[in-house]
């Protein structure tokens, strides 16, 4: 039988100038995971229990400006993205974890490339997934752009009233629904998710918004090759924000890294996905 998880209370953790909304789930004895994100609460309680209970230990964080960690006015983020990176690292510091494996969804797969590439000692495994090789601004060439349907949904859908319980939560489930893949929506599930999120998040303005704004810094893509840590790319195939070319080219570019295509699944990780991806993650570093 398991070991029973222990999860801790949310705590905020000072990392420089910023304080972070951290939850760890599991024994600290056990090889490390974090999981960085621009929605903390992504990562469902049930997700992280599950990695804990195949032994790991699992440090769980609101990034800058989501949830209940320090934010900024929305449309000037008071950090960069190399700041991000800086307080992934500056967690492990104050958790006293010289190594971890670190699993970046999305936008949050671009600081987990970027502390990959900077600070190859403290991670011990990669998994990027539903993210790319490029920050916002003009894309390359080569890799394909958001799909129509996301471009039109942001072209004829107007922000709503961000002091609007009510509404931001129909927005963010509109939003899900626009990125779901072929697989099916669940709209019960997705005003869950949107509702927790919404009455956790200290300004959702600046949470769904700042990142826009955030300063990328140098480009990396071309330093790709240069990542030592083994690496997992996980990747709906019907990715609509990233689209899948996009997950090819991180798989292609990372030296050594294994590609787990998820057939049928847009721009999120619906639960019947974890077993799959839990299994990969699970299998990218050793007990102990």
């Amino acid at each position: 039988m398991p070991s029973p998880v222990r999860q801790s209370p949310e705590r905020l953790v000072s990392v420089g100038d910023a304080d972070l909304c951290v939850t760890t789930f599991g024994d600290r004895r056990h090889p490390a995971i974090v999981l960085p994100c621009t929605a903390r609460l992504f990562w469902e309680d049930s997700w992280c229990e599950q990695l804990a209970d195949a032994g790991r230990f699992v440090l769980r964080y609101d990034i800058r400006d989501t949830g209940r960690s320090t934010a900024y006015p929305t449309g000037s983020p008071g950090y960069t993205l190399r700041d991000l990176v800086a307080d992934l690292i500056g967690l492990l510091d104050a958790l006293d974890l010289p190594r971890a494996q670190l699993v970046g969804y999305s936008l949050a797969g671009w600081i987990c490339q970027l502390a990959a590439l900077d600070h190859p000692d403290r991670v011990s495994a990669l998994a990027l997934i539903n993210t790319r090789p490029a920050a916002p601004g003009p894309i390359d060439p080569d890799l394909p752009e958001h799909a129509d349907r996301v471009m039109a949904f942001f072209k004829r859908t107007a922000p709503p009233d961000w002091s609007d319980r009510a509404a931001v939560i129909d927005y963010r489930v509109e939003q899900a629904r626009v990125l779901a893949g072929t697989h099916g929506f669940d709209e019960p599930t997705a005003r869950l998710h949107a509702t927790r999120m919404v009455d956790r998040t200290t300004d959702m303005s600046a949470s769904v918004l700042n990142l826009a704004y955030v300063d990328s810094g140098d480009r990396w893509r071309e330093r790709l090759g240069e990542i030592t840590a083994p690496t997992l790319v996980v990747h709906g195939t019907d990715d609509p924000f990233f689209p899948y070319g996009n997950g090819l080219a991180l798989a292609r570019e990372i030296p050594g890294a294994e590609l787990l295509p998820l057939d049928g699944i847009g721009h999120e990780l619906p639960a019947i996905t974890w077993d799959r991806v839990r299994t990969a993650l699970v299998a990218q570093q050793p007990d102990s």
